[in-house]
């Protein structure tokens, strides 16, 4: 057999191999980023993903909201413009698409609260799309009278198809409100209403945010101790503290039957803040048995928690406890004498629920201890971020948490198997990389 001839090597270029070595991707902006060109007169104040990540909206100091459509070729194509309100957007959030499939929330620094819901059959770039409701909203919340919503959030039960908004006013004032007819956006009902902290003095800094629990129901640690499966939980930078609120079932026992409702108690705090808490996040992901849940603050600091609820001292978990239901906590009609919440007595109790106060607000320390399970927050890291963090929030697995804030920055954080969290990577508009 003849012997195999090898080919001839190519020579290499020198000048080519070592322009090969100097180039670096992160170079070209091109392929890190996608810079988009947003047209709004002033700051962007907010922005938010749709639930498939294929639609972007932004709120501007301006007023104004804008849509941008994902096309084939990648690019953000403008949907839409529209002034949604009369002073700075502070938020804005898509909803669920299972409730409607193009359905934006926004709050902002005029005291509204307002609904906007897309008609897609004009066309776009006609300023009508989200407000051809007669150029209005599809509904519409106003905050008390010198007290501006400031932050909301929004979820929606997809057995139930019940939806819940939760939005806090610069009192300190927490409110929930429920809507259980998904074909009418207009019948919200109020379900409770708590002050979160001490209203700040008039001139103060303020912040204040709220977020809805990611989870479709609440860990099974929580559940078999007695928290009930369609339980509602809020965690809500208040100041300089945060901390995360529950719901308890309360059956009023009346003359001709019984009424149900829920009512927020003070489940845990985020201790150790030293300056105002700038967001708050809860991770998804609680098949793990408990909860995670950042703040940033403006001490310069981000800190993650570990929620979780113990139990009693020494039990042990039986399988058999995880399909337990929790028991509805009967208030006696006496209650107001007792110190718990006034609740009136016969036929009108089915009817309405009597809160104290001249407000229609309770205090933290008004509750009862009935129907409360207890929940355990534990500072697991923290972390110095940024130059002053501003925001954060966890991935849709709640294992890579990000921040940003005044540097400019995207500072990403993973959880290591000792259960700390670390840098894991950091993100930066910058023209070239300092060697």
């Amino acid at each position: 057999m003849a012997p195999a001839q090898e080919e001839p090597r190519k020579k290499e270029d020198p000048a080519k191999s070592a322009k090969e070595e100097d180039d670096d991707p992160l170079d070209d902006l091109s392929d890190a980023f996608q810079l988009l060109s947003h047209g709004h007169r002033d700051m962007i104040a907010t922005t938010a993903f749709n639930y498939y990540g294929d639609r972007f909206a932004t709120g501007s100091v301006d007023g104004k909201i804008k849509v941008y459509n994902k096309n084939n070729a990648g690019n953000w194509v403008l949907c839409d413009t529209w002034g949604a309100h009369n002073a700075e957007v502070y938020q804005i959030q898509w909803l669920h698409p299972q409730l409607h499939p193009n359905l934006i929330a926004s709050v902002g620094a005029d005291g509204r609260f307002r609904l906007w819901v897309e008609d897609p059959t004009i066309a776009p770039n006609k300023g009508r799309r989200f407000n051809s409701h007669s150029n209005k909203p599809v509904w519409e919340l106003r905050a008390p009278s010198r007290a501006p919503f400031l932050s909301f959030s929004m979820t929606f039960n997809t057995e139930t198809r019940h939806t819940y908004l939760a939005v806090i006013n610069r009192n300190a004032q927490l409110a929930v409100f429920e809507n259980d007819q998904p074909e009418n956006l207009e019948n919200w009902n109020e379900m409770d209403k708590v002050n979160v902290c001490d209203k700040p003095a008039r001139g103060e800094e303020v912040s204040f945010k709220v977020m809805f629990d990611p989870n479709l129901e609440p860990c099974y640690n929580a559940l078999r101790l007695g928290v009930p499966r369609d339980s509602l939980a809020v965690v809500v930078a208040s100041m300089n503290r945060a901390s995360l609120w529950r719901t308890k079932e309360i059956s009023h026992s009346v003359t001709l039957g019984s009424s149900t409702s829920k009512e927020f108690y003070l489940a845990c705090r985020f201790d150790g803040h030293r300056s105002l808490v700038r967001d708050i996040a809860w991770a998804p992901g609680n098949i793990r048995g408990y909860d995670f849940v950042a703040t940033a603050c403006k001490d310069g600091f981000v800190r993650v928690f570990k929620v979780e609820t113990p139990g009693k001292a020494g039990e042990e978990p039986r399988s058999k406890d995880y399909a337990k239901l929790p028991e509805k906590v009967v208030v006696p009609q006496s209650a107001a004498e007792n110190g718990g919440r006034n609740t009136p007595s016969g036929i009108g109790a089915g009817l309405a629920n009597a809160r104290p106060g001249p407000s229609g607000s309770r205090a933290p320390e008004n509750q009862g201890k009935e129907g409360e399970v207890l929940h355990v927050a534990t500072e697991v890291s923290k972390m110095a971020a940024n130059r002053v963090p501003w925001n954060v929030d966890f991935d849709h697995d709640g294992q890579v948490l990000g921040s940003t804030g005044d540097d400019g920055k995207l500072i990403l954080w993973r959880r290591e198997p000792s259960g700390i969290w670390s840098k894991s990577s950091e993100l930066a508009m910058a023209m070239s990389v300092a060697s």
